[in-house]
């Protein structure tokens, strides 16, 4: 509990993408995230939505002025072999990422997205 009485919670990321298809290819079918909800101000202007995976929220968005591609967010997971295993499993074409063990005492699986974000998913080795 905060001692100001602002309690702050998780910062939810907006990462810029540029096709809805390679998207959902690459987050919902690739990655098991579910589409949450969709928005546009209209029709044929840009997708802004979002998408989950338990507790883990990504906003989406085409719209230009919202964020630039090649961002970095680090999302921590328990079971990361088991992550691994499932995203191999899948034969997504334009990935296919290994573990690695780091010097700071993680285990991490990076992925880049079709429009130049990485995504690096870790468990700690510090049990």
């Amino acid at each position: 509990m905060s001692t100001s009485g602002i309690i702050m919670k998780s910062p939810t990321p907006i990462l810029r993408i540029f096709d809805e298809e390679k998207a959902k290819e690459f987050y919902v079918a690739f990655l098991d995230f579910k589409v949450d909800w969709e928005h546009r101000f209209e029709e044929g202007l840009p997708l802004y939505m979002q998408v989950s995976n338990g507790d883990c929220i990504i906003h989406l968005s085409e719209n230009h002025g919202d964020c630039c591609p090649g961002a970095a967010l680090r999302i921590e997971v328990e079971n990361i072999e088991l992550l691994h295993s499932n995203l191999i499993s899948k034969n997504y074409k334009f990935a296919r990422p290994g573990i690695e063990e780091t010097p700071w005492n993680t285990r991490e699986v990076r992925i880049g997205d079709p429009f130049g974000n990485r995504i690096v998913f870790f468990e700690s080795t510090l049990n």
